[in-house]
């Protein structure tokens, strides 16, 4: 959900200065195209990976495209590619 207003910096006495605001905006840019996985901690999941098996499980762990499962056998990390939701 986007903000609709967004308060002044200077109006709750912080100082602002130009640096500070080109280097947030900057970092807002970078974080944009970064691919993020589609699955949330706590999701059950069907992990399916011809090294490691096939295995269900559920997120404990995420990070960009990286996945970690926990499954009956521990806690396994894929790519959000090899994951589908359990139905």
């Amino acid at each position: 959900m986007a903000r609709t207003v967004s308060r002044d910096p200077s109006s709750m006495g912080q100082p602002v200065s130009l640096t500070r605001i080109t280097v947030q905006a900057w970092n807002r840019l970078l974080k944009l195209p970064s691919p993020r996985s589609p699955y949330k901690v706590g999701d059950a999941v069907v992990a399916d990976d011809p090294f490691k098996g096939r295995r269900e499980g559920v997120v404990v762990f995420r990070q960009g495209t990286s996945v970690g499962v926990d499954t009956v056998h521990g806690v396994f990390f894929y790519d959000h590619r090899q994951l589908k939701k359990l139905d």
